[in-house]
């Protein structure tokens, strides 16, 4: 006993010095980010405000993006729409800079992730606000789709991201057990990324912090629905990066429309795309041209099924969570609700009650639940598939209130809307609509719910809720999608540990986690020899060229040695192997011998 007390000391200590080096802050310089011309006037008046006014007819030669205020109409500007050659030169400086870049130790990356993760923490309300204004979301729904998940992966990459870049051993098998085997992650080198509106923030963040902490170089087009705070957030990546002493044009933000798009995408050794299943699939046919890996998240029709034995007014209000966030406008929303018969009034009636008492509304001018709606004319797509329901059988169960609306402006909002009576006929239930609507069917038997959410083009995600863990995993098992939450709504995402990503016309491959890390290098295979120099690979006598008489046999005794199934007759083959070579020694021995007597 006396033996392990120095080693429970030792061991003692050790963890008391870790922990007091926790204690201690890092180091982390604050950066200055100028948001002086992005900042909104509290005290400007109605008469100097400008209302924009959309146009009509764009084209894609158009040379500007204009850029507005979803929830108010106002004009906040307008960014160049680059021409396919200006995307070639961004894309040329990116690839300059990730030469130098992928250099970098893992030190100034962290550096970098900390820079950054201290300006977001700082400046949460700055960050949600210029979000809320390009998007139209209320600040908690930007604070909870932009900052969280935003932080909780650049924390993922600051505790794990070097261990999984770094080259990881695998085993040589039998054949090899000579050789030392090893997969290696290099960077690519320019990761091209085509992002979404609906979160402007993070999904810039998101494709960079991956990019550039794998060692490439990142060039990224935002949506032109949501410029104007793409590029403020590229000041602060910026900043950080000239704080780490990163090279200029690391990162690149472009704007423009689906010319820049296709530029960038025949310009880069990989390209990210967020957006529907139509682009998506133009996408790929413009990679298929340099043969480049494609990411692609194309949106979902997540099912969210209820059982009937849920505590009822709880998930209740994960499912209204879940429909109304960013005013519905996510891609990984619950769109299908599947409730048991025997709950269905129950659950009904207190989703009913949450949404008669949602209010909607510029959430920048008062405390609104639910804020814009983001595109032009959408809440005209969204009526139109509530109409087509209605048509066909459904009926509305409940809507929610406007609250003060400017002029101008009332067409970008839409009421949360609860329907029932649905059927897998309506269009709802089988088109993305990507808005604050609940539609609700009943199922019986849970064999009938995987029927009804696997009956859909889309798969994203599912949220499955029972009282028994057992049997939500047993559906959730079952269902066609790429990310699944047991008793909660979209807890995959803020799990950055995990792959994001989906099947069927919800795309392929992965974003996030491991896989979405190494999915960003060039994953090389490497063996050498274990013991190298004092043992080296020789090709055996039997099948060297020339090769011999017996060297097919010599070949059938090696492969059962190495992958028989029965001990004994491997041994037996061994004993043949080792023959034939000792065998094809001898005989090359009397052939050297006799060769030096002829001599």
């Amino acid at each position: 006993m006396a033996f392990w007390w120095p080693l429970l000391v030792l061991a003692f200590a050790y963890a008391l010095c870790r922990f007091l080096l926790m204690l201690i802050p890092p180091n982390v310089p604050s950066i200055d980010v100028d948001a002086s011309d992005v900042m909104d006037d509290k005290n400007q008046i109605p008469e100097n405000s400008f209302i924009y006014i959309p146009p009509r007819g764009r084209t894609q030669s158009d040379t500007k993006v204009q850029c507005y205020e979803p929830a108010t109409m106002k004009y906040l500007g307008y960014l160049p729409a680059l021409t396919p050659d200006e995307v070639r030169v961004r894309v040329v400086q990116a690839r300059k800079a990730q030469k130098v870049w992928e250099k970098s130790s893992f030190k100034q990356r962290r550096q970098f992730l900390r820079i950054l993760l201290k300006y977001i923490i700082e400046h949460q309300e700055l960050i949600c606000e210029i979000s809320s204004r390009d998007t139209g979301k209320t600040m908690v729904d930007a604070s909870l789709g932009e900052i969280m998940t935003t932080c909780e992966k650049i924390t993922w990459l600051l505790s794990e991201g070097e261990k999984w870049l770094k080259p990881e051993y695998r085993s040589s098998g039998r054949s090899m057990l000579h050789k030392r085997s090893r997969v290696e992650f290099h960077p690519l080198g320019v990761i091209g990324a085509i992002v979404s509106w609906n979160y402007p923030f993070h999904n810039i963040f998101n494709p960079m912090l991956a990019a550039v902490f794998s060692g490439n170089s990142v060039v990224i087009k935002v949506s032109e629905h949501a410029s104007w705070s793409g590029c403020f957030y590229f000041r602060i990546i910026q900043s950080a990066l000239a704080a780490v002493g990163a090279p200029e044009n690391l990162v690149e933000i472009i704007t423009g429309f689906a010319e820049t798009g296709e530029a960038l995408v025949s310009s880069v050794d990989k390209i990210i795309f967020v957006g529907s299943p139509g682009v998506g699939r133009m996408i790929m046919r413009k990679a298929s041209e340099t043969l480049i890996p494609v990411t692609l998240e194309l949106g979902g029709k997540d099912a969210f099924i209820v059982c009937d034995d849920v505590d009822v007014e709880r998930v209740a209000q994960i499912a209204v969570r879940g429909v109304l966030q960013s005013s519905g406008q996510n891609c990984a929303g619950a769109e299908r609700f599947y409730v048991h018969k025997d709950i269905y009034s129950s659950f009904v009636s207190q989703v009913a009650k949450i949404i008669k008492a949602v209010s909607v509304g510029p959430p920048l001018s008062g405390r609104y639940d639910m804020g814009a709606i983001c595109l032009q004319e959408h809440s005209e797509r969204l009526q139109s598939l509530v109409n087509d329901a209605i048509e066909k059988g459904a009926e509305i169960i409940a809507r929610g209130s406007f609250g003060h609306i400017g002029e101008g402006a009332v067409d970008q909002f839409f009421p949360p809307t609860v329907l029932g009576n649905v059927k897998h006929t309506m269009k709802l239930m089988q088109e993305e609509a990507f808005g604050p609507i609940m539609p609700i069917m009943k199922f019986s038997t849970d064999e009938e719910a995987i029927k009804l959410a696997n009956d859909s083009r889309y798969g994203l995600g599912c949220a499955v809720f029972s009282g028994s863990q057992r049997r939500a995993r047993e559906i959730a098992s079952q269902i066609q999608c790429g990310v699944v939450a047991i008793n909660d709504f979209a807890s995959t995402y803020m799990c950055q540990s995990l792959p994001f990503g989906g099947v069927k016309d919800s795309g392929f491959g992965r974003f996030a986690g491991v896989e979405g890390l190494r999915a960003c290098c060039l994953v090389k295979s490497v063996v050498e020899d274990r013991w190298w120099p004092y043992i080296k690979t020789k090709i055996p006598k039997p099948i060297q060229y020339p090769i011999s008489e017996n060297c097919f046999e010599f070949q059938e005794s090696l492969v059962e040695t190495l992958y028989g199934l029965n001990i004994w007759d491997r041994l037996r083959a061994l004993v043949n192997v080792l023959k034939m070579i000792s065998e094809q020694q001898n005989a090359s021995d009397n052939n050297s011998s006799s060769t030096r007597r002829n001599d």
